[in-house]
């Protein structure tokens, strides 16, 4: 005979597994009607114009949806030679990739974890200030490994959180979306949603942000420059010439002749 406790056990994970499925298909719905209708918005940006919207500046909010035809080829190579080489032969995700930087954060918070240790001992010696000990331990640099469609599953859904069942959701939600809506889509929305700058969204305001022109005219270099910002929009913004930038951009611009644009 089943005790009371094993019963309640069983309805509870029932519960949670009725639960998870009905995510799923609620992302899967979403994802279908992004296959006839633009998405208005994305869960981060949402959340950025919560944000900006509580910050005591006024800050101007660009962004304007242009067809996949609409977006420089260039842009599209660009983009694709500096976040995603293999995105055109992938499923969604590359796990290669993936397992690489999971080797690279971990020696990174074993990095971290030594220099904090030599941190905390340095402030317990003698005469060390008191305030010292509540300087924060260094921490180490996260890397995602993330192709352009994670990245995208990421920013039309889900948060910014860094933890597995987040990750895990956001394995299961890229997969969903090159099933339902092939690269050509896939790139057409991230390059629309994509963050550039503070409140700058998507190939079109990007473009007349730093060039004043549209995203249909920009030349290889201007798109390769658009391209190295992507990692950091917020940061490289304040100097988009910069010499990194230019440099990097020009790394960029040599691999674009070799990139397959769906």
């Amino acid at each position: 005979m089943t005790s009371p406790r094993a019963l309640s056990l069983r309805r509870f994970a029932a519960l949670v597994l009725v639960c998870v499925v009905a995510l799923q298909l609620y992302f899967v719905a979403r994802i279908a009607l992004m296959a006839v209708v633009d998405p208005q918005s994305t869960t981060f940006q949402r959340s950025e114009a919560w944000r900006l919207a509580l910050e005591p500046r006024d800050h101007a909010w660009h962004q304007q949806w242009i067809d996949y035809p609409a977006i420089s080829t260039s842009l599209k190579r660009a983009v694709i030679a500096a976040e995603d080489s293999g995105f055109t032969e992938h499923s969604g995700v590359e796990w290669d990739a993936l397992e690489k930087a999971w080797d690279k954060n971990e020696r990174a918070d074993a990095v971290a974890a030594q220099a904090a240790e030599r941190v905390q001992r340095r402030d317990a010696r003698p005469g060390a200030k008191a305030a010292a000990t509540n300087r924060p331990p260094p921490a180490a640099k996260v890397v995602g490994g993330s192709t352009i469609t994670q990245q995208l599953a990421k920013n039309l859904f889900l948060s910014g959180e860094r933890n597995f069942l987040r990750k895990g959701q956001e394995l299961v939600v890229s997969y969903a979306l090159e099933a339902i809506l092939g690269k050509r889509r896939i790139l057409e929305i991230y390059l629309n949603d994509v963050e550039w700058g503070e409140g700058v969204f998507g190939a079109e305001a990007a473009a007349r942000r730093y060039f004043g022109i549209g995203a249909s005219t920009l030349a290889a270099t201007q798109a390769a420059q658009l391209a190295v910002m992507l990692p950091a929009p917020k940061r490289f913004e304040k100097r988009p010439g910069s010499a990194y930038v230019v440099g990097r951009a020009a790394t960029i611009a040599a691999r674009m002749a070799h990139v397959d644009v769906p």
